[in-house]
């Protein structure tokens, strides 16, 4: 895929050539059924007397996401021959897995807006929204349990540490402009392919496959995860507020260091590099800086090369694939990569 017209100022990311097929509506259908149970599991599992906690998570649960990591599971745990139910349960859990990150990440970033409504700390406050991830990572861990694999249960509890870790290594990265690209993609690896990973191995293990599916699904989900996260760093400097869920250059306002920011850093002169220092360390931006920001991307290549990074990685998620024979659920898995590439919100 080549990608064109990556203009300064909030610039809109125009495909070049992308497959016609960039859609995630053929894994939507083919997991529908799937997906009600997921669905009607996750809204009694938010139960409780204490009124505040299905007030948030239902908040952030209803808010429109894609539910891409669940139909991951289920799409693996079918593509695998899984016969039984326990996929429901765990690609519940992955959700609320998800869920509970995002509401801590809103926190930890002061974030006041998510999927373009008011996140839950700017409702509810810190702590409440802490403290609700909190239960939906109880209550992940309690369906994982019931589903009885324990293999599985080691999967998604390595997951949800080593998510963790990768948040403290973005923690730790913030506002750091020395960071390398082999730095941030760890960053990245943990924070966001990990959950992708373990979506996608849980079917073939619950469903009792060789090793080497396992592998190759876990693949699939940790490549589709890496991509996924370079297409939305990318997104924040040239992407469209409405369908982002977010204000545009929010990573910039709050100094965070993405890959855009690190090719830029690294082949710019020594003003260039004072200027990322001032705005990203310093926190001193000041109008026009978040243009200016977009323009030495854009000069350096730095938005297309993080693109052309992303769809080396969703290369490496479609080859994963090859291992299984022909079938509707492996096409819609292949479009979901082309999707998570073609975003041009």
């Amino acid at each position: 895929m080549n990608w064109a017209n990556l203009e300064t100022g909030v610039a809109v990311i125009v495909p070049f050539e992308s497959p016609s097929n960039t859609s995630i509506d053929e894994l939507v259908a083919l997991v529908a059924a799937d997906m009600e149970r997921v669905n009607s599991t996750i809204l009694s599992r938010t139960g409780s007397e204490v009124t505040m906690i299905p007030e948030v998570a239902n908040h952030l649960i209803s808010s429109g996401g894609k539910r891409l990591r669940p139909m991951l599971t289920l799409a693996m745990a079918n593509l695998t021959g899984y016969s039984g139910d326990g996929h429901i349960k765990l690609a519940a859990s992955v959700e609320f897995m998800h869920t509970a990150t995002l509401l801590h990440d809103d926190v930890v970033d002061e974030s006041e807006l998510r999927r373009g409504k008011l996140s839950a700390r700017m409702l509810w406050g810190n702590e409440a929204s802490v403290l609700v991830g909190d239960f939906l990572l109880g209550q992940a861990f309690r369906m994982m349990v019931e589903v009885g694999s324990l293999r599985a249960l080691d999967i998604l509890s390595s997951a949800a540490a080593t998510i963790a870790e990768g948040e403290v290594m973005q923690l730790a990265a913030a506002k750091n402009t020395a960071t390398t690209e082999d730095e941030y993609l760890a960053v990245i690896r943990g924070k966001t392919a990990e959950l992708f990973a373990a979506a996608c191995e849980v079917g073939p293990v619950i469903a009792n496959r060789p090793k080497a599916e396992q592998t190759a699904c876990r693949s699939v989900g940790m490549n589709l995860g890496i991509a996924f996260q370079l297409v939305d760093d990318v997104l924040d400097y040239g992407g469209k507020a409405a369908k982002l869920g977010k204000n545009i250059g929010d990573d910039f306002r709050e100094g965070k260091i993405t890959l855009p920011v690190v090719l830029a850093f690294r082949r710019g002169n020594d003003g260039e590099r004072a200027f990322w220092i001032n705005a990203l360390e310093r926190g001193e931006i000041s109008d026009g800086d978040l243009d200016h920001a977009v323009g030495l991307m854009t000069k350096h290549r730095a938005l297309e090369d993080t693109l052309n990074r992303a769809q080396h990685y969703g290369a490496m998620a479609v080859d994963a694939l090859a291992l299984f024979p022909a079938s509707p659920m492996k096409t819609a898995l292949e479009q979901v990569v082309a999707f998570c590439l073609a975003r041009s919100y």
